[in-house]
């Protein structure tokens, strides 16, 4: 009898990476505590065909790694790790944390350094991915210190991780192309646009995008999912916004962001909670002061901030922003070590404008 872990596992491997014979497939999980998920994985890899290659971690070492490491060290990237990133067919990675807030007391400057020698990895998979020569999924196993951030008992996350991802379905894959299907008509709709403008609580802000494909996203990349994105054009944003919603990101977090916006560049940046880590980020690189990305979050099975940003950038009735990198695939070209997700609430008011077309009110579509 199947369990939900084996369920789980053939989401990941014959629809999110379409796992074929001869692939190779790396299966990542931050911690052993993965252990059982990481299993159904390796097995289904195993039917399809595929040579799984599993990397698993163990807690505590990228603090140290960031305590100790020299600057030379903080700027080195092994070969063998570039080598996979070069060469490996199917990526699945598997969040396992054991501690969420391990990195909360790191040194900026060194996380800042470390993200900036690192971006050469993404950018790697970025653009093979977009060349249809890799696939890649990102997911989460429940643990403790997940449930804990989201102030539920660990029982209680299972379940919202499970419902999330469309597991207590008999058929999750049904589901996700019926999210699909939605969705792509907003896609169809939104890749007519040229002007995007996002107005409420103190926000009012537009995005160009004409040239840019919008994304529907099903569960290809991220498990769970449900979001409509784009990379707006790289000089051609304006305005304010202002996330209500908690931001975490590397474990630290940033509380009442608020941006302003210049041709593309963030030009002032404010925080209620977590300035000095917000500065540290947007100062990474060239590239970390730009707009990376633009989505409207679908999936109604989240509704409440967790503080995990695969979960929270998903929730009905919000629209998140990403600092930093773009995705090639859409059209972007804004290159960085950074891309952090803020979230924005739009129930209270929010409003989207397609081309001064109202086509989004109070968390929802209208079109």
């Amino acid at each position: 009898m199947k369990t939900v872990w084996d369920k789980y596992a053939e989401v990941l491997v014959d629809y999110s990476t379409n796992v074929q014979k001869g692939d190779t497939v790396q299966i990542r999980a931050t911690s052993a505590e993965a252990k059982e998920l990481v299993k159904a994985v390796y097995k289904r890899v195993l039917e399809r065909g595929g040579h799984p290659i599993v990397r698993t971690s163990i807690a505590d070492l990228s603090d140290i790694f960031i305590k100790y490491a020299s600057d030379e060290q903080l700027d080195y990237v092994d070969p063998i790790t570039k080598m996979e990133y070069e060469t490996i067919d199917k990526f699945i990675s598997i969040g396992a944390p054991l501690n969420t807030k391990n990195m909360a007391r790191a040194d900026l400057n060194k996380l800042s350094r470390r993200g900036k020698a690192t971006k050469q990895l993404s950018e790697i998979l970025m653009s093979r991915s977009a060349r249809g020569e890799a696939s890649w999924v990102v997911a989460d196993f429940p643990t403790n210190a997940l449930a804990q951030e989201a102030k539920m008992s660990l029982d209680e996350y299972t379940e919202f991780l499970i419902k999330s991802c469309y597991l207590d379905l008999d058929n999750p894959v049904a589901k996700l192309r019926e999210l699909d299907e939605k969705q792509s008509k907003w896609a169809n709709y939104l890749n007519n646009a040229k002007k995007i403008r996002i107005t409420g609580e103190k926000t009012d802000i537009t995005f160009g995008v004409a040239g840019r494909k919008w994304v529907s996203c099903s569960g290809l990349n991220n498990y769970p999912d449900g979001e409509v994105f784009t990379s707006p054009v790289e000089d051609n944003v304006n305005g304010e916004i202002y996330f209500d919603f908690p931001q975490n990101y590397r474990g630290n977090e940033a509380h009442g962001v608020h941006l302003w916006i210049e041709n593309g560049q963030i030009v002032k940046a404010k925080a209620d909670k977590g300035e000095d880590f917000l500065h540290a980020m947007l100062n990474m690189d060239e590239g970390s002061k730009g707009i990376g990305e633009i989505a409207i979050g679908t999936n109604d099975e989240i509704q409440e901030v967790t503080g995990n940003i695969l979960f929270d950038e998903k929730i009905g009735g919000s629209i998140h922003m990403a600092v930093g990198a773009s995705y090639p695939e859409t059209g972007g070209k804004n290159v960085s070590g950074l891309h952090w997700d803020m979230i924005k609430n739009m129930k209270n008011g929010g409003k989207i404008y397609a081309d001064d077309v109202l086509i989004y009110e109070n968390g929802k579509m209208l079109i």
